[in-house]
């Protein structure tokens, strides 16, 4: 009794739903969805397209370089008796940074000028006897030779004398020196860096397909490492020939930089125009459909939509410059794109 009572309960559930059901539908409270009458326009975005200045950006990375920078070393030995600079401080051109003890070379050059003095007499004393005929002319000239010799050693021992002294060969920063006073120096010790930071260079290498577009002269923007800031800089020397591991060339660039801010070493990213064009054909990339051997799009002719195959060979991330296909004033049909067909009615809602 207990299993025919639950079939029944059962059974009048499935009755009460599908009444419930039919009543529903009847009463027209879910209704089928509407169909657009046959040729209707179909509603579009397009824009018409103006003349803009199309700039495409080769983006690269590259670094920072000082203008100029060198190793300060000493091309004598000996004892370091002063040093007359700060570490990372701003030295001029010329400006002592250290010099070394030069005791020694003093006492040779004080020897080497007496020699000179006496070589310079005899040479005196010959010219003399010549002209009384005591001596032959092979004579007065071994004493002239003598003196020569002599002048020559005396400016050798100068010339030791003044690189005891070292000099800051251009203007810019000091590092840190590795030395200090009374130290023993060879040439082979590097006593700091010297380098000129304003301006700066800025290396980086494009791919060959471009060497085409670079020229001397050509302006650039580039950013750094942790700074959102765009610095500008220009384009002043081009590697000759290309790399052939990398195919890739060499391009630098000379940047200001008065404020200090960029420092050697650091990373950069470079913006490089590489192409533009006055008052050029631009299109949104979503208005584009690839074909079979090409590209194509669809403008808005008399309310229809016309399949129009197009030429392009540059792009930025929003836009594609068209070279052949669209024309000024053309209408192009920017959404519902891959469903439309040639010749179907469209309405077009104007985008700016």
């Amino acid at each position: 009794m207990k299993r025919k009572y639950i079939y029944l309960i059962i059974i009048v559930g499935i009755i009460a739903f599908v009444a419930y059901k039919f009543s529903s539908e009847k009463g027209g409270k879910i209704a089928p969805p509407s169909e657009s009458p046959k040729g209707a326009p179909i509603e579009v975005n397009g824009i018409v397209v103006s003349p803009k200045d199309f700039e495409n950006i080769l983006t690269v990375s590259g670094s920072v370089e000082p203008n100029e920078q060198v190793q300060i070393r000493s091309e004598v030995s000996g004892i370091i008796r002063n040093l007359y600079f700060h570490e990372g401080s701003f030295v001029t051109k010329g400006q002592i940074l250290f010099n070394i003890d030069d005791t020694e070379l003093q006492a040779q050059l004080l020897q080497r000028q007496t020699e000179e003095k006496l070589a310079e007499e005899n040479a005196r004393r010959a010219s003399l006897l010549l002209e009384k005929e005591a001596i032959s002319t092979q004579e007065k000239d071994v004493a002239l030779a003598d003196l020569q010799s002599a002048q020559a050693q005396t400016q050798l021992i100068k010339a030791q004398i003044a690189k005891t002294k070292v000099r800051a060969p251009f203007s810019g920063k000091i590092g840190l020196r590795s030395v200090s006073a009374g130290e023993y120096l060879t040439p082979t010790t590097i006593v700091a860096n010297l380098m000129s930071t304003n301006p700066v260079k800025i290396l980086f290498s494009v791919p060959e397909k471009y060497t085409a577009q670079i020229k001397e002269g050509l302006p650039l923007n580039f950013t750094i490492s942790g700074s959102s800031k765009q610095y500008g800089a220009k384009i002043y020397a081009i590697e000759p020939g290309i790399d052939a591991q990398t195919r890739t060339i060499q391009i630098r660039a000379l940047a200001a930089n008065d404020s200090g801010e960029l420092f050697p070493g650091s990373f950069a990213r470079v913006q490089l125009p590489i192409n533009m064009v006055k008052e050029a054909v631009l299109i949104p990339t979503e208005a584009v459909i690839p074909v079979q051997g090409g590209k194509q799009v669809f403008v808005c002719k008399g309310g229809k939509a016309s399949a129009v195959d197009i030429e392009s060979d540059s792009r930025t991330s929003t836009d594609i410059l068209v070279n052949k296909g669209i024309s000024i004033g053309d209408t192009v049909l920017t959404s519902g794109v891959m469903a439309l067909k040639n010749g179907m009615n469209v309405h077009v809602n104007l985008k700016n």
